[in-house]
């Protein structure tokens, strides 16, 4: 039983630093699917970013998320639903995404005027570095956002 309790601990360590790694990058956290629905209403660009526990969520996907925005164009909106987590509102994005994109944690998926321009699939995260995922965003950035 105290091994269940520290597993159940080490995670919510974990869950709650994946979180405040978001917003301190600038990120609004959707936690219901309300949330989702408002977010993905406003009008402009938002970069959604599905967060997750795995590693190369930790290693690659976050700090690519934070260091990405600082370009000269980057989207007006920035959130993030936590796969895993936020189930509800994970899912509720995931329906917005459409058919063709395949749910995976993590994964960016860039919105204009709530609907799906780009996306970056786990599978282009995982096994890569930061700065080719940084390089992938900020393309999508250029082709589709505004300066700021």
């Amino acid at each position: 039983m105290n091994n269940m309790m520290d597993y159940d601990l080490f995670m919510q360590e974990i869950i709650t630093t994946a979180r405040a790694e978001m917003e301190a990058a600038g990120y609004e956290q959707l936690r219901t699917p309300e949330e989702v629905e408002k977010a993905f209403a406003r009008p402009g660009t938002t970069l959604v970013m599905i967060n997750s526990v795995c590693g190369c969520a930790g290693g690659i996907a976050r700090p690519a998320a934070a260091n990405a925005i600082h370009y000269d164009k980057r989207p007006d909106h920035l959130v993030t639903v936590f796969a895993g987590q936020d189930k509800e509102a994970t899912a509720a994005a995931r329906a917005h995404f459409g058919d063709e994109h395949i749910p995976s944690s993590p994964a960016f998926v860039l919105l204009k005027d709530g609907k799906v321009v780009a996306d970056i699939p786990r599978h282009e995260i995982e096994g890569h570095d930061v700065m080719s995922v940084i390089t992938n965003l900020q393309a999508y950035f250029e082709e589709y956002c505004d300066e700021v």
